[in-house]
């Protein structure tokens, strides 16, 4: 017995499945995203329902991989023309109505990469498929110019990961100037757990929640595609996903993901819009306290698990 404790006291760090996030997180779910982005780029019709469950499914694809803000999705802002979000400006609405009163002409695949990233991508179609008011044109061609774009994009990131992948998976070998440890590429891939909690709780929870005497359902994500609160559920989901293949033997950072997610799928709240109700808003403030409670919990049993702390992140002081 006192060998067994010895040998537990001496034991390391276990070493994190990079190659499991890569093979079984990271690269099927872009390529998920691709096929999802390019279906929606392949309707040959301004039909609103065809076009409106292709634009589901492409976001719900989205959501699994969104947290991973590292390699090929920060290179030239693509995460960003993907799913620009929070938009407090209305920069977004802005761009695109100048481009829907511009020249039809101009609106090439080509030129939309070049447009403000506010004006691209998910919630660039989000307006476009569910106008809040009267558009001031046909959107036709500017909703064939942006899921064009977001279809470019996704097969980008797609086959970008091949490389950037193998990068994380030969983390500390000679050649890889990238990842000049395995610690190194672990560090990264634990950073986009905790950071991808913190965005759920402080942005996709916390802007609708505002205060008690001031909630601000209006602030919600997605809130014109009926999408705020399976939002949240998809990036828990997502992100229990890659905890476990950090660490499959994290049972602590598991049960409270579960119990999480648990308290997601019952609030029967898809828009958030209850919360001007003192106890939906209660429940609300219940479950951000939960996905806090879970990041705290991954910090504390999966970071020293694998011998890492949180690293820098890209969207560290947004």
């Amino acid at each position: 017995m006192r060998i067994l404790f010895l040998s537990l006291a001496l034991a390391g760090p276990v070493a994190a499945d990079t190659a499991a996030v890569v093979r079984d997180h990271a690269r099927p779910g872009y390529a998920a995203f691709d096929e999802a982005a390019g279906r929606l780029a392949d309707i040959d019709s301004c039909d609103t329902e065809t076009l409106r469950s292709a634009f589901q499914a492409t976001y719900d694809a989205w959501l699994a991989v969104e947290h991973l803000h590292l390699g090929p999705a920060e290179d030239e802002g693509r995460s960003l023309a993907i799913l620009f979000w929070p938009d407090p400006k209305r920069l977004g609405a802005k761009a695109q109505t100048a481009l829907l009163v511009g020249d039809p002409a101009a609106l090439t695949t080509e030129a939309m990469a070049q447009q403000s990233v506010a004006a691209r991508g998910l919630a660039g179609l989000e307006r476009l498929l569910y106008p809040a008011e009267t558009l001031p044109a046909d959107p036709c061609p500017l909703i064939e110019a942006t899921a064009n774009d977001l279809s470019r994009a996704a097969a980008v990131l797609d086959n970008e990961w091949g490389g950037f992948g193998d990068l994380l998976m030969t983390a500390g070998q000679p050649g890889n100037d990238r990842y000049l440890s395995e610690k190194e590429a672990t560090q990264a891939l634990f950073t986009q757990l905790a950071t991808g909690l913190e965005f759920v709780a402080d942005r996709r929870i916390g802007r609708p929640l505002g205060t008690f005497d001031k909630p601000r359902p209006d602030l919600a994500e997605g809130i014109a595609s009926g999408r705020a609160l399976a939002n949240i559920t998809l990036s828990l989901k997502a992100l229990r996903d890659l905890a476990l293949r950090l660490d499959p033997d994290s049972a602590k950072t598991q049960a409270a993901f579960d119990h999480a997610i648990g308290l997601s799928e019952t609030l029967n709240d898809p828009l958030l819009d209850h919360i001007t109700d003192p106890q939906a808003w209660l429940k609300l403030e219940i479950l951000q306290q939960a996905i806090r409670a879970t990041r705290d919990t991954a910090i504390a049993e999966i970071g020293p698990a694998l011998g890492v702390e949180l690293g820098f992140n890209s969207q560290d002081g947004d």
